[in-house]
C-alpha cells in the first residue's frame, strides 16, 4: 500500500499551539508519509516545524462553524493543538495522521528512509556485540565460554545468536535445557562479578507444569554455574512474581525450580508488576501530572494512588537484593519471571548499575541497554506501541522499559557525581524507544531485526548520540569515577517523582537544558582557572 493512499488531505492552513510558552505557528500545515510538517508564512521565523507521525499516541478532532481543531497527544507526553481552516479539511487530515500514525509494518517505517548527513549506514551497530562483554568475562575468568547455539534464532527466537554460557556445558546440553524453559530462554550470563568472582544469570520459568516435570540437562547447568565460582557459594533464584502467581502458573505449565532438583539454590519470590497493571499506573500518573488545577490534597492523593513510586522502590528493591547477594554474600543470583523479557531485564540492568563503576559510564550504560535490553530480547515493539494516551484499550504495552530510565534517574539524583551521563540521556531513550528515526529500537528480538535487515538499512541510535556535539548535552560535567557500589536508598522519603520526565512540558521551557549548559561553563572556566595557576617546585 502506498502512502498516498493514506493521506485525503496533503495540505492546509493552520496554527500550531504547542503548549506552556511556547510562541503559536501560524502557517501551511502538509502531511506526508512520516511527518507533520508546518512551515510559517514569510512574516514569521523560518524554522519549520516537524513532528514524526509515529510519536502520535492519540488523535482528538473537534469541528465549530468553518473549521476544526485537532488535539495530538504524542509518545514523549506533549500536547499539540492545531486549528485548521475548514471542517473537512481537519477531519480528513485528522483521518491521515490517524492512518500513518498506527502503521504496524516494521520496513515501512521512518528509520528505513532516514538518511542523516555525517552518519553512515552500518556506524555504531558493531559498538556493542556479545563477543564483546565476552572478551571482558574472558579476562576475568576461563569458566565460561561463548556459545554460538542459538546462530539460526532457532533454539530460542529472543536471545542473540551468541550467549555466555558455562564452559563445561556443551551445545547438546543447552538445547534440551532450551525446551524445558519458556521460549527457549535457558540462564545465560548477565553479569560477571570480579571482586567475588559471583555471577548473575537471567532466563525465562520452567515448564515444569502439573507433572511437576524435570530436566537433567537444565538441572546440571546450575550445577555447573556453583563450578564456577568461588569453592562455597550459593546460589538465590530471584523469581519476580508471587509465590501465588509462580504455583498458578505451574497449572498452565510453566512453574518454579524444584528445590531437592536444584541442591545449593534457593528460590525467592519478589513480585514486580508488569502488563496492564503497569501501564494503568503510567496513565494515571500522567493524568495526574497533567492536571494544572488540582489542589494539593487532590495532587498527593492521586500521586499515591497511581503506585507508580511504588513500582519504581519494588524495583530498586529487588535489584538490590540481586546486588547484595552477590556483593555481600558472594552467591551466584538467577533471575527470572514468566518469559524473561520484562522484569527479568530491569532486575539484571539495575543490580548491573549498583555493582559495576564500567555500567555507570556513558559506553558502558549504552552496552548496558543494547545487551541486557535490546539483544536480550525486550519486545520493543509491542510494549512501546502506545504511551500514555491512547484510546485502545492496553494488549501488550507496559512502560518496563521507562521504568527502568526512572530507577535510573533515582541512582543519579542520589549519587550526582557517579554516573557519567546526566538526565538528558535518559529522556533521548525514552523518547527513541516509542518514536524513533534510529533502527535501535526496532522489533521485539534480534531474530527479527535480522529478517527486517535492519542493521544494514537503517541507521543506530549510538553512532548519533556518540557524536560530538551530543556528548556535551548527555554528558554529566561533575561526573567522577566511583569505583565502589553504590546501595541507593529506597525509603519513601528518598525516591521523588521524576519532574524532567512527567512535568517536562508544563516547566518553563529548556530550564533544566539551561542549568546543565550553566553548569558545564562553570567546569569548564575551573579547569582553564588550575591550568593557568603557575606551578611552585619545592
Amino acid at each position: 500500500m502506498e502512502f498516498s493512499e493514506l493521506i485525503y488531505t496533503g495540505r492546509a492552513q493552520a496554527e500550531l499551539l504547542r503548549g506552556g510558552e511556547a510562541p503559536r505557528l501560524r502557517g501551511t500545515l502538509c502531511v506526508t508519509g512520516h511527518h507533520l510538517l508546518l512551515s510559517p508564512g514569510p512574516q514569521s521565523t523560518p524554522d519549520l516545524w516537524l513532528l514524526l507521525l509515529r510519536s502520535v499516541d492519540s488523535v482528538e478532532k473537534r469541528v465549530a462553524g468553518d473549521s476544526g481543531t485537532i488535539t495530538l497527544r504524542c509518545k514523549d507526553l506533549r500536547v499539540l493543538q492545531l486549528d485548521i481552516e475548514g471542517v473537512e479539511t481537519t477531519l480528513d487530515i485528522a483521518r491521515s495522521i490517524e492512518a500513518l500514525s498506527s502503521l504496524e509494518s516494521v520496513i515501512t517505517s521512518f528509520p528505513f528512509f532516514y538518511r542523516p548527513k555525517g552518519l553512515r549506514l552500518g556506524d555504531a551497530w558493531h559498538f556493542h556485540p556479545p563477543e564483546r562483554y565476552y572478551k571482558r568475562v574472558a579476562r576475568e575468568t576461563t569458566a565460561w565460554r561463548l556459545s554460538e547455539v542459538n546462530q539460526d534464532f532457532s533454539l530460542c527466537p529472543s536471545y542473540p545468536r551468541a550467549v555466555i554460557v558455562p564452559r563445561t556445558v556443551d551445545d547438546d546440553a543447552l538445547a534440551r535445557c532450551a525446551r524445558f524453559r519458556q521460549g527457549g530462554r535457558f540462564p545465560v550470563l548477565s553479569y560477571h562479578h570480579a571482586p567475588t568472582g559471583t555471577v548473575l544469570l537471567r532466563s525465562s520459568q520452567p515448564l515444569a507444569g502439573p507433572q511437576k516435570k524435570r530436566c537433567a540437562e537444565d538441572e546440571e547447568l546450575l550445577a555447573a554455574v556453583l563450578a564456577c565460582v568461588p569453592p562455597g557459594a550459593r546460589g538465590f533464584i530471584v523469581d519476580t512474581r508471587s509465590a501465588q502467581a509462580a504455583k498458578q502458573a505451574r497449572l498452565t505449565g510453566g512453574g518454579t525450580e524444584a528445590k531437592a532438583a536444584y541442591p545449593g539454590w534457593r528460590r525467592l519470590h519478589r513480585p514486580l508488576e508488569r502488563g496492564r497493571p503497569l501501564q494503568e499506573s503510567f496513565v494515571r500518573l500522567v493524568k495526574a501530572c497533567g492536571d494544572t488545577e488540582q489542589s494539593m490534597d487532590l495532587w498527593l492523593s492521586r500521586l499515591e494512588s497511581c503506585h507508580w513510586l511504588a513500582h519504581v522502590k519494588e524495583a530498586l528493591t529487588t535489584a538490590c537484593l540481586a546486588a547484595q547477594g552477590m556483593e555481600r554474600e558472594g552467591a551466584c543470583i538467577l533471575v527470572h519471571g514468566t518469559e524473561g523479557t520484562d522484569n527479568t531485564l530491569l532486575v539484571t540492568s539495575l543490580a548491573q548499575l549498583i555493582l559495576d563503576p564500567l555500567s555507570r559510564t556513558m559506553t558502558g550504560f549504552q552496552e548496558l541497554v543494547e545487551r541486557e535490553w535490546i539483544q536480550a530480547g525486550h519486545p520493543f515493539q509491542l510494549r512501546c506501541a502506545h504511551s500514555a494516551f491512547s484510546h485502545t484499550r492496553p494488549k501488550h504495552e507496559a512502560p518496563t522499559f521507562l521504568l527502568f530510565l526512572d530507577c535510573v534517574w533515582q541512582l543519579s539524583r542520589q549519587f550526582p557525581l557517579s554516573l557519567e551521563f546526566g538526565e538528558g540521556l535518559l529522556l533521548t531513550l525514552f523518547e527513541h524507544a516509542y518514536a524513533s528515526p534510529f533502527g535501535t529500537f526496532l522489533c521485539n528480538s534480534e531474530k527479527e531485526r535480522c529478517l527486517c535487515e535492519v542493521r544494514t538499512r537503517t541507521h543506530s541510535l549510538w553512532s548519533a548520540l556518540n557524536q560530538a556535539k551530543e556528548q556535551r548535552k548527555l554528558r554529566n560535567p561533575l561526573y567522577v569515577l566511583n569505583p565502589l557500589t553504590i546501595w541507593p536508598s529506597v525509603e519513601p522519603q528518598s525516591l521523588r517523582l521524576w519532574q524532567g520526565m512527567f512535568l517536562r512540558w508544563s516547566r518553563p521551557p529548556e530550564s533544566s537544558e539551561v542549568v546543565w549548559e550553566k553548569v558545564w561553563q562553570i567546569v569548564a572556566e575551573g579547569e582553564k582557572t588550575e591550568g593557568a595557576q603557575p606551578t611552585t617546585s619545592a
